[in-house]
């Protein structure tokens, strides 16, 4: 796929500090910083995990150029050493995350860097960026698919999209969350996903009458011909005509792969249940009714519970814009640092709880019910500690100690979710392809509980801290505040 240079991809202040680390020759001071969120979007009590493999080929391709040296020299605040420096930038470091598809919830971290203090920081921005916006869309994409439940979702967002790269890496983590296909032929292209599309209210009205450009669109497509019935009256004269230019291909003995009617606009539900009554009583009892108009995840349902008879959905502006929740809030935060052999935790201390976090070198241990296979909790602990499925577990509340549960041993499963990316600077991680993503997120989902899948009010999934990194955390937290 073609590459796009974002190596100056990063807020200024990244390369003043990365300057400043340089001039106080901190060259070797060896770091851990996490990615992670705070809170899930939508009211969801999870996420999906997106956008590993574009932020693998922007940490492959970091090459600072003349023109980019030249840029940051006309800026007249970076050094002639410093700029030298950057000409021979390569990232060194270890990288770990979760893999694309996962199932994730706030405080843990989906990317762990390790790695010299410079390189971390540069990376920041760039990681950020292309993690929130495909982990939000494949949130979005995975409620709107549990709203239409068995029924086919096309991602049809492209227009509305906020720039070609949010329709095009929008497109992809939409899929990876659970729709079928996409409208935009890039990104079918890019990332070898399939494309889908009928046509549109243009069509119809080039043509003297509806019944003409129903029939001249199915003398190209006979094998694919899903006719858009809205253009004038809905049930007057689209489905009829619809219905004639089905019974003409019928006649002439041709029996299309995939065809039906699209609804566009007026009470979808209504529309969809006299539409389909006038199918099946023509004989067209497998054609497909299929749906756009403004539709998210909550009017899916309502018109599912209305009994609407709509099976394929088109969801378009609310997907792509994640509507309602324009953005992801992942955060990157320094946890440790590598002083005289070992990992020393480092904590940022707020007067907002929810800001204070989680200090040391860390690794994410999720454990499921060993009978139904669901989540029981995750479990954020240091990197040393070892979960034993044939001991006890306790399992508490950080925020309400009160509040804790003890598996018994062999009741549960434990299963460490961060696997290694980059090792020493070099790519050691195979990417999968984009439905085989899918496929893993699909998986993933199932391990939910139904209850915490609600669009509104689902049940919260636990995050808890180990005994020894929940002790570090309050130690830290005192030992800072007897400095004041």
């Amino acid at each position: 796929m073609p590459t796009i240079d974002l190596t100056l991809l990063t807020d200024f202040y990244q390369l003043t500090m990365i300057q400043g680390y340089y001039k106080l020759n901190q060259k070797d001071q060896v770091v851990v910083f996490d990615l992670f969120y705070r809170s899930n979007p939508h009211g969801s009590s999870f996420s999906i995990a997106a956008g590993l493999e574009q932020a693998i080929q922007y940490i492959k391709d970091i090459n600072f150029t003349d023109d980019d040296i030249d840029y940051l020299r006309s800026q007249h605040i970076f050094k002639e050493d410093f700029l030298e420096y950057l000409k021979s930038f390569t990232f060194t470091g270890d990288i770990y995350a979760v893999p694309e598809g996962t199932v994730v919830f706030p405080n843990e971290p989906l990317v762990k860097v390790i790695a010299p203090l410079r390189e971390a920081q540069l990376i920041e921005t760039a990681l950020l960026n292309i993690i929130n916006h495909q982990s939000l869309i494949a949130t979005k994409a995975a409620r709107v698919k549990w709203a239409a439940e068995d029924d086919i979702v096309l991602e049809f967002g492209l227009r509305r999209a906020q720039g070609p790269d949010a329709g095009i890496y929008g497109a992809r983590a939409a899929v990876i969350g659970g729709c079928s296909a996409t409208s935009n032929v890039l990104a079918g292209q890019l990332f070898d996903i399939p494309v889908k599309g009928t046509h549109a209210h243009s069509w119809v009205m080039s043509f003297p009458d509806e019944l003409t450009a129903f029939r001249e669109y199915a003398k190209l497509y006979p094998m694919n011909c899903l006719l858009l019935v809205d253009t004038y009256d809905t049930l007057r004269k689209g489905v009829p005509n619809a219905i004639k230019v089905f019974q003409e291909l019928k006649e002439k003995g041709i029996k299309p792969k995939f065809y039906g009617i699209r609804l566009d606009s007026g009470d979808l539900s209504y529309l969809s249940k006299k539409a389909r009554k006038m199918l099946d009583e023509a004989g067209f009892t497998d054609a497909i009714i299929s749906a756009s108009s403004d539709l998210d995840e909550y009017l899916i349902r309502d018109l599912k519970l209305q009994g609407s008879k709509i099976t394929l959905w088109g969801v378009g502006t609310n997907l792509i814009t994640s509507k309602g929740n324009p953005s992801f809030g992942g955060v990157y935060k320094l946890s440790a640092k590598y002083v005289d052999g070992a990992f020393e935790p480092k904590l940022k201390i707020s007067e907002n709880p929810d800001k204070i976090t989680n200090p040391g070198n860390k690794k994410i241990v999720r454990i499921y019910d060993k009978e139904t296979g669901k989540i029981k909790a995750d479990l954020i602990a240091l990197q040393h500690e070892v979960i034993h499925e044939n001991q006890s577990l306790l399992l508490f509340d950080p925020n309400a100690t009160w509040k804790h549960m003890r598996l018994q041993p062999g009741s549960f499963i434990a299963r460490e979710l961060l696997v290694p990316i980059f090792k020493n600077g070099t790519c050691i991680y195979d990417c999968p392809s984009t439905f085989d993503i899918k496929q893993y997120c699909n998986k993933e989902l199932t391990t939910l509980w139904d209850e915490s899948r609600r669009l509104t009010n689902p049940q919260t999934v636990y995050v808890d801290l180990s005994e020894e990194l929940y002790d570090l955390k309050h130690t830290l937290m005192k030992q800072y505040k007897s400095m004041q």
